[in-house]
C-alpha cells in the first residue's frame, strides 16, 4: 500500500481530525492574507500591517465553524457567510474572510444534491456579492467585489463536481457487485441444475438395468433345475445388462471429474439412434415391444436426443415393472412440424401406478426433463387398461438455433 492510499484511509478514519487541520490552514492562510493591503496609491502594498482586531475575531469563528462541516454543512455556511457579510461592511481594508464561506458552500455542494447546489451557491454569491457591492466601504465595480463572485462560483462547481464523481465511482461499484451476485446466481444455478440432470440420469440408468436384472434372475431361478440351457441364457442377458449399467453408470458419474482428467469419459451421449437396441434388451427379458418410427433423416440437439431416449427408456422400464409379464408396449416416434412426438403405451394392469398417484421418480425426472427443453409431457391411464405416456420435444431448441443463426 502507498504513503498516499494510507494517508487516504487515515483520513477517512478520522474525519474530525482532517476538517480540524483544514480549519487551521484556513486560518493561516486568511490571517496571511490580511496583512496585505491592496489600496495602496503605488498598488499592492506588500509590507507588515497590524490586522483589526474585529477582522481577526471574524477569521477565527468562520474557520472555528470549518471543523464542524461535515456534521453541520448548511449550518456552516450560514455561519461563514454571516461573518463574510459582518467583514464586507466594516473591513477597511477588507481581511479575506470569505475564504472560510467558499470552503463551506464547496462542502454543501459536495453533499447535496445538483439543484440544491444551485440554489445555495446562487443565494451565497448574490448575498455575498450584493452586500460587498452596496455597503461595502470600497466602489461597487471594485475588484475585490468581483473576486467573491468568482470564488464562491469555483467552491460551488468544484464541490459539485466532487459530487458527481462519487456517484460515478458509486454507481461503478454498485454495478460491479450486481454484476458479481449475477455470475455467483447464474454459477449456482448452473450447479444445480446439472445436478439434478445427474441425478436424473442416474436414476433412469439404475432403474432400467435393475428392472431387467430382476427379470431375468427370476426366470433364471425359475427355470434351473428343469431347463438349465434357458438358465444360462438368462443368466447371460443379467450379466450383459449389468454390463451395460456399469458402463452408463461410469460414463454419468465421470462428467463430475475435472476436464484434464485422463479417465474422463468420451462416449457420446444415448440417443434415438439406438433406440432398437434399447427395445431389444426389453425383448430379451419377455416383454413385447414394437417399435414405429416416422422421424427419419430428423437430427436433434443433443439434449433433445438424450431427453427423447430417456423417455422411452423409463417408459418401458415402468411397463416391465407395473404391467406384468404379459404386456405389451408400443414405442412410437413421429415429426409433426417443429416439433417431435414421443409416445409409449402398454395394455398390461396399471393398479400399481394407480396406487401411486405422483409416479414416483421416474414419472417426475420425465416431466423435469421434458419442462426444461419447453415442451409438454402427458401421462395417464388408458381407457379399458394399461397406461400411456406421451411427450412433445421442439426439434431445435432455442441454444441450437442461435448457434444457427449466428453468422
Amino acid at each position: 500500500m502507498s504513503t498516499l492510499t494510507r494517508a487516504r484511509c487515515r483520513a477517512r478514519a478520522h474525519p474530525f481530525a482532517l476538517d480540524a487541520a483544514l480549519a487551521a490552514g484556513v486560518l493561516v492562510c486568511m490571517v496571511a492574507g490580511s496583512f496585505v493591503d491592496p489600496h495602496d496609491s503605488e498598488g499592492v502594498n506588500w509590507e507588515l500591517r497590524t490586522p483589526d482586531p474585529f477582522s481577526l475575531l471574524l477569521m477565527t469563528l468562520g474557520a472555528a465553524a470549518l471543523v464542524f462541516r461535515r456534521r453541520a454543512p448548511r449550518t456552516v455556511l450560514a455561519l461563514a457567510g454571516g461573518v463574510s457579510v459582518a467583514e464586507s461592511v466594516t473591513g477597511d481594508p477588507r481581511a479575506p474572510v470569505v475564504m472560510c464561506a467558499v470552503v463551506a458552500l464547496y462542502t454543501v455542494a459536495s453533499a447535496t444534491d445538483r439543484p440544491t447546489t444551485w440554489r445555495v451557491g446562487l443565494l451565497t454569491m448574490t448575498v455575498l456579492t450584493g452586500t460587498a457591492m452596496v455597503a461595502g466601504p470600497l466602489p461597487w465595480y471594485a475588484q475585490e467585489n468581483l473576486a467573491i463572485f468568482a470564488w464562491t462560483g469555483i467552491g460551488a462547481t468544484a464541490g459539485d463536481a466532487v459530487r458527481s464523481r462519487r456517484a460515478f465511482v458509486q454507481a461503478i461499484r454498485e454495478r460491479a457487485e450486481r454484476a458479481e451476485r449475477t455470475r455467483e446466481e447464474e454459477a449456482r444455478r448452473r450447479v444445480a441444475e446439472e445436478r439434478l440432470r445427474i441425478a436424473r440420469d442416474l436414476h433412469d440408468v439404475v432403474a432400467h438395468h435393475i428392472a431387467l436384472v430382476n427379470v431375468q434372475a427370476g426366470v433364471a431361478a425359475h427355470v434351473m433345475d428343469k431347463r438349465p440351457d434357458q438358465a444360462k441364457e438368462a443368466l447371460a442377458h443379467v450379466r450383459e445388462a449389468s454390463r451395460s449399467a456399469l458402463g452408463e453408470l461410469r460414463a454419468t458419474v465421470g462428467l463430475l471429474r475435472q476436464s484434464g482428467d485422463p479417465e474422463a469419459p468420451t462416449e457420446p451421449a444415448p440417443g434415438l439412434d439406438r433406440l432398437d437396441e434399447l427395445a431389444g434388451t426389453f425383448r430379451s427379458a419377455g416383454l413385447r415391444v414394437e417399435v414405429a418410427r416416422t422421424d427419419q433423416g430428423t437430427e436433434l440437439p443433443a439434449a433433445v436426443d438424450l431427453a427423447a431416449y430417456r423417455i422411452v427408456q423409463e417408459a418401458l422400464t415402468n411397463v416391465q415393472k407395473h404391467a406384468g409379464t404379459g404386456a405389451r408396449a408400443e414405442v412410437s416416434v413421429v415429426r409433426v412440424g417443429p416439433h417431435i412426438e414421443i409416445t409409449v403405451l402398454d395394455d398390461g394392469s396399471d393398479g400399481e401406478r394407480q396406487q401411486s398417484p405422483g409416479g414416483g421418480h421416474g414419472l417426475l425426472g420425465m416431466r423435469e426433463r421434458v419442462t426444461a427443453l419447453r415442451g409438454t409431457l402427458t401421462t395417464g391411464p388408458r381407457y379399458g387398461g394399461g397406461f400411456r405416456v406421451h411427450a412433445i420435444l421442439p426439434v431445435k431448441t432455442r441454444t441450437s438455433a442461435a448457434e444457427e443463426g449466428r453468422p
